[in-house]
């Protein structure tokens, strides 16, 4: 996804914030309104500070004739001026790409008989315009949801009562409908947290109204409280009775908690319950929502049409109302799960919008092919904020094989380090050379410097890559600006080519912004977006519509000659070579696509692939030429290139393979520094040719040329294949320090300046100053910084300067020494569009740099320091080092692995095959609260760049309540102290590979608080951490000369509490400064570079008191070891099992025994109260409660309260081995005490809740109160440990309000408080007829003991 954090941007302003994490996500720009010109972010990209604007080329086929006036008209001003009908063409825009020629042309060529899988966020189908064809048909054939972010566990099997009821997943009662068919009359139940189901913006709608609903019942309950308290007062004005007093500090406590409440609100939802069930004929599926629709008595089971899956039947459904979200069902593996489809953002209704919306009452707002039908795939996940995971792209690609797509739209990508690399990239070659299918992609929003284009859509051979064009229309109409430009443009922010290996990476432009529909839940019909998102489904669109003609015309369909038909006809959008790095081949022209198409219908069909290689080098395999740097630009290079027919996999070798033979001349664009042979012959099993590339006397800056082959004897047909040659000269600076100055730059709205620099080697950072001067209106520019590095994504660094008035600004920013650098200045598109006023820009680049001799430092866990060397290369520095440790990570390995393969088809590989998951379980503690994140070394930070299509986890306690979950990319989770469990799941088809994997080290990493963070220090002396002399501050740095010193390592004293030994302390070290531009108030401010420190936990101490002699006290042998008999019989009696009544009696024997053996022997008696405690009850509970309140008795009975009181309020000599013993002994008989009387209190509690009232006499509940104010002569009864009955205790005594306030701190105080705890805490609610609190505590029960983990 990009270029924000997985999630659609909703104003290009916000990138700079959102940009620092090169992740994925939906690649578009959206705002809800009309969205003004400052809306888009990143451009077009002309070498030499040339304006790009541009429309098709005039070999484009003309509009007819009279059209150009109902397009637009031209005001007296001559300026541009929309009509009422080209202002709605402008909304959805088309004519761009010569849809509107083509259609006038073939009418019925509209889309039909195209079938288009839309790899996105999910399609709404409830949203306008998608409901039907132009010719009738259904317009979307299934939705699915890849992802598997709304599986329901629907595994567990219920019957219903003889009122045709059943309990669901939830624990709710549910009416089943009578006239659902069941012949089996077996219910599969599951339930779902409906916010689990919903967009954040959904969920933080239904929270405001929810809580605005909550707030008035809440509000009217603090009113009666309020009321019952003055009134309480006002009859007892001075309460001394003590009865009195307690009864106002239960209603203080009343009024408390509902205004705590108001305050710590925070609504987790309501539960929806899902059943399914077998009709005889299919999978069923209904949706109990009562707790979302209140209390309006809606949303029953009952009363649910039921759905079966949406592939069958395309139906629907809404959950209320009030969230007015659609969603469709699919059943798996016999019933145990059930897929609750929803949307995760309104990305995917509008791209599917684009590419093939009708609407019969508004034509001109129709999709580029109206008659195309779909498939929803969703991959972004839900739970991930609309991240799309490897599983749910290859799912995706599984169902566009089932269901025979002909197009594969993908509106999501991100950078990468390896171009056309990874499973997904496997995968889809396979998709498109085997199954034909023609995939669509955007090539990515991270312009306008050059290589940004992204994975899969801009780096992968087998996918077309759609860059974004705006036209004077789009801007003047979708885009309200107040002066469109005078030509169309690529919008800024579209990601440009070269990729790292040379291939062009753009390879069409389309449209890149519309008003298109989105799902019903935004309650609004359309929306303006804009971004490559939205030029590949217009270019996707584009091409359906060459299907569909093709189709109707007998034309052999396939992704080779589609691809051919629409790169060989695109318009010219520029006629600057260097902007095919920009637009790719052009803008797409459908009708003249199609009558290329219609030429080379009995051509074969045929790919070339290239793969180049420089002499004398095997590695790595390019698809082109790409020259970066100053030693390649000043000497001619030889390059080999191979030429191989692509066929599709079931080519017959007779009729196709051994035919095959074409004879091809070579051109060269410019044959002074691109050298070729003339011809070359290819057959089937390819060729190879030598390309000689001499840029030595070209000038610096950014060159593009093309070697390309034409069939002599079929000109018409165009490049047959393309070898892209890009050479990038860079400046040379000199000086000390290296200084760059571009002075008296003039900016016009979309314009670009690139500056190309050779980064001295040394250098480590760049601080930049940038003058605006001589303009009138606020002006807005991007700048960019890119360098290239082997297998790493690249080198990015981006800001949004926004200008209001004649200023400047400074900037600094790492550099990598030794490469070439690309600074990109860019005006916004649209930003001061319309001022006649150019800005004028004076730009200063200088580069500084400390060289240390050890990027990464290591301290190895021991108290040596380590030798730091650094050197300044360029000018004079100051070495300043600073460096803290501020996280800890720790290393784990499994304790469990399970490989299992996948049940369902939707797991199962065209090619057959059933994909394998590995689930790893790992177990951590914590200590303490802390913010926690799982670093897998191995995996992280890839998606498409990966040879494993999964690494999701999630983490989870022992009661199943998942706290976080994520994929490629984990984030930090707060989590309290305590014990947690994290499970990875990974997945392929090779089982082989997974069985490596079942050791996988995986890294909890756990933010230090701030007052643990660890400064480290540094030192002129190897003796100074222990000597604490030569402290080490800073320095200047004279060029040439090194300058060593030590950092030392931290002292014991500040390592982490419970730090393991072998975990690794991580965080960063700087060494220079900023110079004093950037400086405040006097403070020197360090640079921009840091780098990685780390110091291993060391082993811990060895403990002293090991080797202390243990003293044996004055028993005897003998005595010792009748004690030790004793005991181990005592231990004994714990072990034995309690099930059968043979076993009881055995048990009780043995008790028996061992009472008249040691008689009144406590820890003995203690034992025995235990046992019963864990005897399994199930008929006569009040029977085994008596049994309780006896083995307490016999415990109480045997100890001596008065000469325990005596001891324990006596303090005994410390230094005293033995009266340390002795007091432990005593301390233990006290707990046993309280332990007995606490455990009798909650028996006698326990009885009078499952006796009537009228059948418990006045003299149980006096034992209750006896034994209560026993146990508080011993222990502080509200403590964590006996507080419970002191809720028991208060409520029976009629003051729920205290009892709640004392279960409230016992909740607060445990670090995992049991589920009995809450069940009280909804009695006490429930008792005191707060519903609304009732029913928020219900839910949240289902979040914090949820029935089962999730499905992965």
């Amino acid at each position: 996804m990009w270029p924000s954090l997985h999630k659609p941007v909703a104003h290009a302003h916000l990138r700079l914030l959102l940009s620092a994490s090169a992740c994925s996500g939906p690649l578009h720009f959206g705002n809800t309104s009309a969205v003004a010109a400052a809306v888009t972010t990143r451009g077009p990209s002309p070498s030499r500070g040339v304006a790009t604007t541009a429309m098709p080329s005039p070999s484009s086929s003309p509009p007819p004739p009279g059209e150009e006036t109902t397009a637009a008209a031209a005001s007296p001003a001559g300026g541009f001026r929309l009509t009422e009908p080209s202002f709605l063409e402008s909304l959805m825009p088309k004519k761009e790409i010569g849809v509107d020629r083509f259609l006038a042309a073939h009418p019925e060529y509209d889309g039909r008989g195209a079938l288009i899988a839309i790899f996105d966020s999910g399609v709404d189908p409830a949203a306008a315009g998608l409901q039907t064809t132009s010719d009738g048909k259904p317009k979307i054939l299934d939705v699915i949801d890849c992802t598997g972010s709304g599986d329901v566990d629907t595994s567990k099997v219920v019957k219903a009562d003889a009122d045709g009821a059943i309990v669901g997943a939830s624990g709710a009662r549910l009416v089943v409908n009578s006239s659902w068919k069941n012949p089996s009359q077996e219910w599969h139940v599951g339930c779902k947290l409906i916010y689990e189901l919903f967009t954040d913006t959904l969920t933080s709608r239904l929270k405001k109204e929810r809580k605005k609903k909550w707030d008035e019942e809440n509000q009217e309950a603090i009113s009666d409280a309020l009321k019952q308290l003055n009134e309480f007062e006002k009859k007892h004005t001075k309460p001394d009775d003590a009865a009195l007093k307690k009864a106002h500090e239960d209603l203080q406590s009343r009024l408390d908690y509902l205004r705590k409440q108001a305050e710590g609100y925070d609504d987790k939802g309501p539960v929806i319950d899902i059943v399914a069930w077998h009709d005889g004929d299919v999978w069923r599926v209904a949706v109990d929502t009562q707790t979302l629709e209140g209390n309006n008595n809606g949303g029953k089971l009952a009363d649910f049409v039921p759905l079966t899956d949406y592939r069958l039947e395309r139906k629907y459904a809404i959950f209320s109302k009030l969230d007015a979200c659609s969603f469709v069902a699919n059943i798996y593996d016999d019933g145990n799960l059930v897929s609750i489809v929803t949307d995760c953002s309104p990305h995917a209704t509008h791209v599917a919008g684009i590419a093939a919306a009708f609407h019969p009452d508004e034509p001109l707002l129709n999709g580029v092919a109206p008659g195309a039908q779909l498939i929803s795939c969703k991959i972004g996940d839900t739970r991930l904020g609309s991240m799309e995971t490897g599983t749910g792209l290859v799912r995706a690609l599984i169902a566009a094989v089932e269901h025979k797509c002909d197009l594969i739209n993908m509106s999501y990508g991100e950078p990468t380090l390896l171009p056309d690399y990874g499973r997904f990239i496997d995968l889809s070659n396979e998709v498109v050379n085997k199954h034909r299918i023609i995939f669509i992609s955007s090539a990515g929003n991270n312009g306008p410097a050059l290589n940004t284009v992204g994975a899969p859509g801009g780096t992968s051979t087998s996918i077309i890559g759609v860059g974004a064009y705006v036209s004077p229309a789009m801007a003047a109409g979708a885009h309200c600006v107040v002066q469109p430009p005078v030509e169309g443009m690529e919008y800024t922010w579209s990601s440009r080519g070269p990729t790292a290996d040379g291939d062009l990476g753009v390879s069409i432009s389309a449209p890149g912004g519309a008003v298109a529909p989105v799902p019903t839940w935004t309650l609004q019909s359309r929306m303006l977006m804009n971004g490559t998102s939205m030029a590949s489904p217009s270019a996707c669109g584009g091409v359906a519509l060459l299907v569909s003609g093709m189709k109707a015309e007998g034309i052999p369909l396939s992704p080779y000659s589609v691809r051919k038909a629409i790169e060989n006809t695109a318009a010219s959008i520029s006629h600057a070579p260097e902007e095919k790095l920009t637009t790719g081949n052009g803008l797409l022209q459908v009708d003249r696509a199609f009558e290329y198409a219609q030429q080379a219908k009995k051509l074969p069909l045929v790919s070339y692939r290239i793969s180049i290689n420089k002499m004398g080098k095997s590695i790595p395999k390019l698809r082109g030429i790409y020259l970066r740097g100053s030693n390649a630009c000043h000497q001619s290079s030889e390059w080999t290139v191979q030429l191989d027919p692509k066929f599709h996999e079931d080519a017959s070798n007779l009729e196709q393979l051994v035919p095959f033979e074409e004879c091809l001349q070579l051109h060269s664009t410019d044959t002074s520094v691109v050298q070729i042979p003339e011809y070359i012959l290819v057959t089937n099993n390819g060729r190879s040719f030598n390309i000689v590339v001499n840029p030595a006397n070209i000038s610096s800056g950014l060159h593009y040329y093309e070697v390309y082959g034409i069939d002599y004897k079929a000109p018409w047909r165009g490049p047959i294949f393309r070898v892209p040659i890009t050479v990038i000269k860079p400046i040379t600076l000199l000086g000390e320090p290296p200084l760059l100055s571009i002075p008296n730059l003039s900016f016009r709205s979309g314009h670009i300046e690139r500056r190309f620099v050779d980064v001295p080697f040394g250098a480590s950072w760049a601080e930049v100053t940038m003058r605006t001067s001589a303009f009138d209106t606020p002006r807005r520019f991007f700048l960019d910084t890119v360098q290239i590095c082997p297998l790493k994504r690249p080198i990015k660094w981006e800001a949004v300067v926004t200008f209001s008035s004649p200023s400047s600004k400074n900037f600094s920013f790492p550099v990598e020494g030794g490469l070439t650098l690309e600074l990109s200045i860019a005006q916004f598109w649209s930003s001061g569009i319309a001022s006649h006023e150019p800005t004028c820009v004076d730009f200063e680049i200088v580069f500084h740099g400390i060289c240390i001799d050890q990027k990464v430092i290591a301290l190895d866990g021991s108290e040596s320091p380590l030798r730091i060397v650094a050197r300044s290369l360029l000018a004079s520095e100051t070495l300043a080092p600073v460096a803290t440790l501020n996280k800890i990570k720790t290393p784990y390995r499994p304790v469990e692995s399970n490989l299992s393969s996948l049940p369902t088809d939707r797991d199962r590989l065209p090619s057959g095959k059933q994909i394998i998951a590995l689930t790893l379980t790992y177990k951590f503690k914590l200590e303490d609260g802390a913010e926690v994140k799982p670093h897998v070394p191995l995996l992280n930070n890839r998606i498409y760049d990966n040879k494993f299509e999964s690494q999701f986890y999630r983490i989870s306690d022992s009661n199943k309540r998942v706290y976080s979950s994520g994929d490629v990319y984990p984030s930090y989770v707060k989590l309290s102290k305590g014990e947690y469990t994290l499970q990875l799941y990974i997945r392929h088809e090779n089982v082989q590979f997974l069985e490596k994997l079942k050791q996988l080290v995986l890294f909890v990493e756990r933010k230090l608080d701030k007052k643990d963070v660890i400064p480290l220090s540094f030192y002129s002396e190897p003796d100074g951490p222990i000597v604490g002399s030569g402290t080490f501050k800073s320095t200047v740095l004279v060029p040439g000369e090194p300058e060593a010193f030590y950092v030392g390592p931290p002292s014991r004293e500040q390592l982490p509490k419970n730090a393991p030994p072998g975990a690794v302390l991580v965080g960063s070290i700087t060494y220079g400064t900023v110079s004093t531009f950037n400086k405040k108030d006097g403070q020197k401010q360090h640079d921009p570079v840091s780098y990685r420190i780390s110091y291993i936990i060391p082993p811990s101490k060895v403990n002293d008191d090991k080797d202390k002699s243990v003293s044996v006290g004055t028993k005897t042998i003998s005595e010792q070891l009748v004690e030790e008999v004793r005991d181990t019989k005592i231990k004994f009696l714990s072990r034995l099992k309690q099930e059968t009544e043979e076993d009881k009696s055995a048990w009780s024997e043995l008790v028996a025994s061992l009472k008249s053996e040691y008689p009144k022997y406590t820890p003995l008696l203690a034992k025995i109260l235990e046992c019963v405690l864990q005897k399994a009850t199930y008929d006569d509970k009040i029977g085994h409660e008596k049994e309780v309140i006896a083995a307490a008795d016999e415990v109480v009975d045997s100890i001596d309260k008065e000469e325990l009181a005596k001891y324990l309020s006596l303090n005994s000599d410390p230094e005293d081995e033995e009266a340390q013993k002795f007091k432990k002994k005593m301390e233990e008989t006290r707990d046993q005490l309280a332990d007995a009387l606490y455990q009798k209190g909650l028996a006698l509690a326990e009885i009078e809740s499952l006796k009537s009232d009228e059948s418990i006499e006045a003299s149980a509940k006096d034992i209750f109160e006896e034994n209560y104010k026993e146990l508080i002569k011993w222990v502080d009864a509200k403590s964590a440990k006996y507080g419970t009955l002191t809720v028991l205790r208060e409520r029976r005594c009629g003051r729920p309000g205290t009892a709640l306030k004392v279960l409230n701190d016992l909740i607060q105080n445990e670090s995992e408080p049991k589920k009995k705890l809450y069940d009280l805490k909804i009695q006490l609610i429930e008792e005191m007829g707060w519903s609304h609190v009732s029913t928020y505590e219900k839910q949240w029960m289902q979040v914090r003991f949820p029935p089962t983990l999730p499905p992965f």
